[in-house]
Protein backbone atom coordinates (compact mmCIF):
# COMPACT_ATOMS: atom_id res chain seq x y z
CA UNK A 1 0.00 0.00 0.00
CA UNK A 2 1.24 3.48 -1.09
CA UNK A 3 2.16 5.56 2.29
CA UNK A 4 0.64 9.62 1.22
CA UNK A 5 3.17 12.07 2.51
CA UNK A 6 1.30 13.73 5.93
CA UNK A 7 0.61 17.00 4.68
CA UNK A 8 -0.79 15.51 1.55
CA UNK A 9 -2.68 12.65 3.62
CA UNK A 10 -4.60 15.04 5.90
CA UNK A 11 -5.61 18.18 3.21
CA UNK A 12 -7.57 14.65 2.21
CA UNK A 13 -9.08 13.80 5.05
CA UNK A 14 -10.50 17.32 5.55
CA UNK A 15 -13.06 16.45 2.72
CA UNK A 16 -12.73 19.71 0.35
CA UNK A 17 -9.35 19.23 -1.77
CA UNK A 18 -7.75 21.51 -4.05
CA UNK A 19 -5.77 19.19 -6.08
CA UNK A 20 -4.80 19.32 -9.70
CA UNK A 21 -2.35 17.19 -12.15
CA UNK A 22 1.11 18.51 -12.96
CA UNK A 23 3.33 16.99 -15.99
CA UNK A 24 7.60 17.32 -15.92
CA UNK A 25 8.91 17.04 -19.26
CA UNK A 26 12.17 16.49 -19.88
CA UNK A 27 13.26 16.82 -23.70
CA UNK A 28 16.21 15.45 -25.18
CA UNK A 29 18.15 18.48 -24.89
CA UNK A 30 17.86 18.67 -21.44
CA UNK A 31 15.59 21.35 -21.46
CA UNK A 32 12.49 20.82 -18.66
CA UNK A 33 9.02 22.43 -18.93
CA UNK A 34 5.74 22.23 -16.58
CA UNK A 35 2.60 21.96 -17.18
CA UNK A 36 -0.32 21.54 -14.77
CA UNK A 37 -4.38 21.44 -15.90
CA UNK A 38 -4.77 24.26 -13.12
CA UNK A 39 -6.27 27.67 -14.11
CA UNK A 40 -2.98 29.54 -12.50
CA UNK A 41 0.66 28.43 -12.82
CA UNK A 42 2.06 26.67 -9.97
CA UNK A 43 5.88 26.31 -9.27
CA UNK A 44 7.93 23.39 -7.16
CA UNK A 45 11.56 22.17 -7.15
CA UNK A 46 12.48 25.06 -9.39
CA UNK A 47 10.27 24.10 -12.39
CA UNK A 48 7.53 26.47 -13.29
CA UNK A 49 4.16 25.04 -14.30
CA UNK A 50 2.29 26.97 -17.14
CA UNK A 51 -1.71 26.76 -16.33
CA UNK A 52 -2.02 28.32 -20.49
CA UNK A 53 -0.19 24.93 -22.49
CA UNK A 54 -4.25 23.56 -22.97
CA UNK A 55 -2.93 19.99 -21.43
CA UNK A 56 -5.67 17.05 -20.46
CA UNK A 57 -5.28 14.17 -20.55
CA UNK A 58 -7.38 10.74 -20.35
CA UNK A 59 -7.87 8.86 -16.98
CA UNK A 60 -4.53 7.15 -15.12
CA UNK A 61 -4.83 3.71 -14.36
CA UNK A 62 -2.46 1.27 -12.96
CA UNK A 63 -1.91 -2.28 -12.90
CA UNK A 64 0.07 -5.23 -11.09
CA UNK A 65 2.10 -6.87 -12.68
CA UNK A 66 4.62 -5.94 -15.46
CA UNK A 67 1.71 -5.06 -18.03
CA UNK A 68 2.35 -1.64 -19.43
CA UNK A 69 0.33 1.37 -18.39
CA UNK A 70 0.02 3.97 -20.83
CA UNK A 71 -1.77 7.38 -20.89
CA UNK A 72 -2.99 9.69 -23.87
CA UNK A 73 -1.69 13.50 -22.99
CA UNK A 74 -3.16 16.08 -25.71
CA UNK A 75 -2.45 19.94 -25.88
CA UNK A 76 -1.93 23.05 -27.98
CA UNK A 77 0.94 23.79 -30.05
CA UNK A 78 1.86 27.90 -29.11
CA UNK A 79 5.11 29.41 -29.87
CA UNK A 80 6.71 29.60 -26.05
CA UNK A 81 6.14 25.98 -25.04
CA UNK A 82 5.87 22.86 -27.29
CA UNK A 83 6.49 24.11 -31.13
CA UNK A 84 5.57 21.86 -34.10
CA UNK A 85 9.24 22.77 -35.05
CA UNK A 86 10.50 21.12 -32.05
CA UNK A 87 8.21 17.49 -32.33
CA UNK A 88 9.42 17.56 -36.09
CA UNK A 89 12.97 17.04 -35.49
CA UNK A 90 12.85 15.01 -32.60
CA UNK A 91 13.14 16.55 -29.08
CA UNK A 92 10.20 15.17 -27.76
CA UNK A 93 11.01 11.25 -28.93
CA UNK A 94 11.39 9.52 -25.63
CA UNK A 95 11.37 12.58 -23.22
CA UNK A 96 11.14 11.31 -19.71
CA UNK A 97 7.82 12.58 -17.88
CA UNK A 98 6.79 13.06 -14.41
CA UNK A 99 3.45 13.10 -13.08
CA UNK A 100 2.56 14.62 -9.53
CA UNK A 101 -0.63 15.30 -7.72
CA UNK A 102 -0.65 18.41 -6.07
CA UNK A 103 -2.17 20.61 -3.94
CA UNK A 104 -2.14 23.52 -5.66
CA UNK A 105 -3.06 26.11 -2.60
CA UNK A 106 -0.10 24.36 -1.10
CA UNK A 107 2.15 22.78 -3.91
CA UNK A 108 4.52 21.13 -0.77
CA UNK A 109 1.93 18.64 -0.84
CA UNK A 110 2.39 16.34 -3.39
CA UNK A 111 2.89 13.17 -4.96
CA UNK A 112 4.34 11.76 -7.71
CA UNK A 113 2.03 9.45 -9.40
CA UNK A 114 3.59 7.72 -12.44
CA UNK A 115 7.45 8.15 -14.04
CA UNK A 116 8.04 7.25 -17.91
CA UNK A 117 8.54 8.00 -21.15
CA UNK A 118 7.12 9.78 -24.21
CA UNK A 119 5.56 7.50 -26.85
CA UNK A 120 4.96 7.82 -30.22
CA UNK A 121 3.62 11.61 -31.23
CA UNK A 122 0.80 12.89 -33.38
CA UNK A 123 0.23 16.15 -34.26
CA UNK A 124 -2.30 18.25 -36.90
CA UNK A 125 -2.56 22.00 -37.71
CA UNK A 126 -2.69 23.79 -33.87
CA UNK A 127 -2.56 20.86 -31.69
CA UNK A 128 -0.58 17.41 -30.68
CA UNK A 129 -1.48 14.05 -29.16
CA UNK A 130 1.15 11.95 -27.24
CA UNK A 131 1.43 8.80 -25.42
CA UNK A 132 2.94 9.07 -21.95
CA UNK A 133 4.56 5.44 -21.26
CA UNK A 134 5.34 3.67 -17.94
CA UNK A 135 8.93 2.17 -16.86
CA UNK A 136 7.33 -1.72 -17.90
CA UNK A 137 7.59 -0.07 -21.54
CA UNK A 138 10.82 -0.27 -21.34
CA UNK A 139 10.95 -4.21 -20.98
CA UNK A 140 9.72 -5.08 -24.32
CA UNK A 141 12.54 -2.68 -25.93
CA UNK A 142 14.82 -4.51 -27.85
CA UNK A 143 17.94 -5.24 -25.95
CA UNK A 144 21.40 -6.26 -27.10
CA UNK A 145 22.09 -6.83 -30.72
CA UNK A 146 20.08 -9.33 -33.56
CA UNK A 147 21.27 -11.09 -35.91
CA UNK A 148 21.08 -10.00 -39.17
CA UNK A 149 22.97 -9.41 -42.62
CA UNK A 150 22.31 -5.52 -42.41
CA UNK A 151 24.67 -3.03 -40.04
CA UNK A 152 22.52 -2.49 -36.68
CA UNK A 153 24.85 0.48 -36.12
CA UNK A 154 24.33 4.18 -36.78
CA UNK A 155 26.44 5.61 -39.56
CA UNK A 156 29.22 8.06 -38.10
CA UNK A 157 28.63 6.91 -34.30
CA UNK A 158 31.19 4.96 -32.04
CA UNK A 159 30.57 1.62 -33.34
CA UNK A 160 30.60 2.64 -36.77
CA UNK A 161 33.59 4.72 -36.76
CA UNK A 162 33.09 6.46 -39.88
CA UNK A 163 33.86 10.62 -39.75
CA UNK A 164 31.44 12.21 -41.27
CA UNK A 165 33.58 15.73 -41.49
CA UNK A 166 35.29 14.22 -44.47
CA UNK A 167 34.87 16.48 -47.32
CA UNK A 168 33.12 13.68 -49.65
CA UNK A 169 30.37 12.79 -47.30
CA UNK A 170 29.38 16.70 -46.85
CA UNK A 171 28.05 18.92 -49.32
CA UNK A 172 26.52 22.84 -49.60
CA UNK A 173 23.24 23.02 -51.99
CA UNK A 174 20.35 25.27 -52.34
CA UNK A 175 16.72 24.37 -53.52
CA UNK A 176 16.09 25.36 -57.23
CA UNK A 177 12.47 24.13 -57.15
CA UNK A 178 9.66 22.72 -55.24
CA UNK A 179 7.66 19.30 -56.07
CA UNK A 180 4.88 18.83 -53.12
CA UNK A 181 5.36 19.61 -49.22
CA UNK A 182 8.32 16.42 -49.48
CA UNK A 183 10.55 16.46 -52.20
CA UNK A 184 13.02 19.70 -53.28
CA UNK A 185 14.92 20.35 -56.91
CA UNK A 186 18.54 20.67 -55.88
CA UNK A 187 21.27 21.89 -57.23
CA UNK A 188 25.30 22.21 -56.33
CA UNK A 189 26.06 18.57 -55.87
CA UNK A 190 25.63 17.62 -59.33
CA UNK A 191 29.54 15.50 -58.64
CA UNK A 192 28.01 13.51 -56.50
CA UNK A 193 26.42 9.58 -57.82
CA UNK A 194 23.00 8.78 -57.70
CA UNK A 195 21.55 7.51 -54.48
CA UNK A 196 24.79 9.44 -52.54
CA UNK A 197 22.78 11.39 -50.03
CA UNK A 198 20.00 8.72 -49.79
CA UNK A 199 19.21 8.08 -45.83
CA UNK A 200 21.43 10.64 -45.17
CA UNK A 201 19.94 14.43 -43.81
CA UNK A 202 19.30 17.28 -44.50
CA UNK A 203 19.29 20.81 -42.79
CA UNK A 204 18.30 24.21 -43.53
CA UNK A 205 21.19 26.92 -43.32
CA UNK A 206 18.67 29.73 -44.72
CA UNK A 207 15.30 30.35 -44.64
CA UNK A 208 11.98 29.89 -42.84
CA UNK A 209 13.04 26.06 -41.76
CA UNK A 210 16.87 27.23 -40.74
CA UNK A 211 18.47 24.74 -38.25
CA UNK A 212 15.91 22.17 -39.09
CA UNK A 213 16.83 18.96 -40.09
CA UNK A 214 14.95 15.85 -42.34
CA UNK A 215 16.33 12.46 -42.66
CA UNK A 216 16.26 11.94 -46.72
CA UNK A 217 14.56 9.11 -47.89
CA UNK A 218 15.58 9.02 -51.75
CA UNK A 219 18.62 10.89 -53.60
CA UNK A 220 17.56 11.04 -57.09
CA UNK A 221 18.91 12.42 -60.67
CA UNK A 222 16.60 12.09 -63.49
CA UNK A 223 17.56 13.90 -67.17
CA UNK A 224 20.06 15.96 -64.93
CA UNK A 225 17.78 16.99 -62.58
CA UNK A 226 19.16 15.79 -58.84
CA UNK A 227 15.80 15.63 -56.51
CA UNK A 228 15.92 14.97 -52.72
CA UNK A 229 12.95 13.78 -50.78
CA UNK A 230 12.36 13.60 -47.10
CA UNK A 231 10.22 11.34 -44.84
CA UNK A 232 7.83 13.99 -43.81
CA UNK A 233 6.57 17.37 -45.04
CA UNK A 234 8.55 20.46 -43.87
CA UNK A 235 7.73 22.16 -41.09
CA UNK A 236 7.57 25.73 -42.39
CA UNK A 237 7.54 26.70 -46.09
CA UNK A 238 10.71 26.59 -48.64
CA UNK A 239 11.74 28.86 -50.90
CA UNK A 240 13.77 28.55 -53.98
CA UNK A 241 17.40 29.76 -52.82
CA UNK A 242 17.54 28.17 -49.46
CA UNK A 243 20.27 26.79 -48.22
CA UNK A 244 20.82 23.29 -47.49
CA UNK A 245 24.14 21.36 -45.66
CA UNK A 246 23.76 17.62 -47.04
CA UNK A 247 25.01 14.23 -44.83
CA UNK A 248 25.86 11.28 -47.02
CA UNK A 249 23.94 8.31 -46.05
CA UNK A 250 24.30 4.56 -45.30
CA UNK A 251 21.77 1.16 -46.36
CA UNK A 252 23.40 -0.50 -43.77
CA UNK A 253 24.82 -3.13 -46.49
CA UNK A 254 28.19 -4.73 -46.40
CA UNK A 255 28.86 -4.09 -50.07
CA UNK A 256 28.48 -0.22 -49.15
CA UNK A 257 30.52 -0.25 -46.19
CA UNK A 258 33.01 -1.14 -47.68
CA UNK A 259 32.66 0.90 -51.16
CA UNK A 260 31.53 3.97 -50.14
CA UNK A 261 32.86 4.06 -46.56
CA UNK A 262 36.11 2.50 -46.70
CA UNK A 263 34.69 0.49 -43.41
CA UNK A 264 34.12 -2.95 -43.77
CA UNK A 265 36.34 -4.08 -40.54
CA UNK A 266 33.65 -1.91 -38.50
CA UNK A 267 30.54 -3.14 -39.98
CA UNK A 268 28.16 -4.39 -37.65
CA UNK A 269 26.11 -7.03 -39.55
CA UNK A 270 26.20 -10.77 -40.41
CA UNK A 271 26.79 -10.36 -43.95
CA UNK A 272 27.77 -14.17 -44.73
CA UNK A 273 24.75 -15.24 -42.77
CA UNK A 274 22.25 -17.91 -45.15
CA UNK A 275 19.21 -16.39 -46.52
CA UNK A 276 15.46 -17.54 -45.05
CA UNK A 277 15.60 -20.14 -48.43
CA UNK A 278 19.08 -21.97 -47.62
CA UNK A 279 17.31 -24.20 -45.43
CA UNK A 280 14.72 -25.24 -48.25
CA UNK A 281 16.99 -26.28 -50.57
CA UNK A 282 18.98 -29.88 -51.40
CA UNK A 283 22.35 -31.10 -53.43
CA UNK A 284 22.96 -30.69 -56.55
CA UNK A 285 25.74 -31.89 -58.44
CA UNK A 286 28.67 -30.21 -58.40
CA UNK A 287 27.00 -27.52 -56.15
CA UNK A 288 30.12 -26.06 -53.75
CA UNK A 289 27.83 -24.48 -51.17
CA UNK A 290 25.97 -27.66 -50.58
CA UNK A 291 29.31 -29.73 -50.22
CA UNK A 292 29.46 -29.80 -46.56
CA UNK A 293 32.61 -27.69 -46.81
CA UNK A 294 32.54 -24.02 -45.31
CA UNK A 295 30.14 -21.14 -46.77
CA UNK A 296 32.43 -17.71 -48.16
CA UNK A 297 31.09 -15.31 -49.91
CA UNK A 298 32.62 -12.75 -52.46
CA UNK A 299 31.38 -8.86 -52.45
Amino acid sequence: MRVLPEGLQAHLDSGATTLCWCWKLTRLDQRVLGFTDHDASLAFDGVDYQADSGFSATELQSSLGLSVDNIDVQGALSSDAITEADISVGLYDGAEVEIWRVNWSEPSQRLLMRKGNLGEISRGENYFSVEVRGLAAQLQQKQGRVYQSCCDAVLGDGRCGVNLDQADLKASASVAGLSGDQALIVEGIDDKANGWFGRGVLEFTSGDNIGLRYPIQLHQITSGIVMLSVWSPFVYPVAIGDGLALTAGCDKRFASCVDKFANGVNFRGFPHMPGNDYVTTYPQPDDDDLSGNYRYDTY
